[in-house]
């Protein structure tokens, strides 16, 4: 199979008002349930966190960047434009007349989207890692599975006594010698 992150554009779609986290699971789910993992490699609802002031109080909440729409990292073909455009919720793609078009290098920085450059690691599946940052940092465990697309790694790590498979950044984490 083709190295399908290297052909993986970003690509945006009108949503009902609203409906932008509810588009974004739906798709999420169809993602898992027809194993597009490799074809649709993220959906995003770009939030901003805002401090709001009411009445003497600050208080901190989160607004959608782009109201109405949802963006998607993904290889167009004509199976994943039939499931993203036929999710309920969605309106259609962003592009002129029916052809989607994805965002450019330029348009993707000015909306804080970086095109985040591919994390080359040095461990493979079955080799033993150390967690060198966030929440399970100190905890030794072997990855079980990789996901260039979320650049992330499934490690199994002691919990309560029993092994628990648990999701960690690629950044989070390094090669035992």
């Amino acid at each position: 199979m083709a190295d399908t992150a290297n052909e993986a554009r970003w690509y945006v779609v009108h949503t009902y008002s609203g409906y932008e986290n509810k588009v974004k699971a739906n798709i999420d789910k169809t993602i898992e349930n027809r194993h597009l993992e490799e074809q649709i490699l993220e959906v995003r609802v770009p939030i901003q966190e805002l401090v709001e002031i009411k009445n003497g109080q600050k208080k901190n909440v989160q607004r959608k960047m782009f109201p109405g729409y949802v963006f998607l990292n993904m290889v167009m073909n004509d199976e994943t434009w039939y499931v993203v455009r036929n999710t309920r919720g969605v309106t259609g793609f962003v592009g002129p007349g029916s052809k989607p078009v994805p965002l450019s290098e330029d348009e993707m920085k000015s909306m804080g989207i970086k095109e985040e450059a591919a994390i080359t690691v040095n461990f493979k599946e079955g080799d033993t890692v150390a967690v060198v940052a966030g929440v399970w940092k100190d905890t030794v465990g072997v990855v079980h599975r990789m996901d260039l697309g979320k650049q992330t790694a499934t490690i199994n790590v002691e919990l309560f006594g029993r092994e628990t498979p648990v999701e960690i950044s690629f950044s989070e984490i390094s090669k035992m010698n």
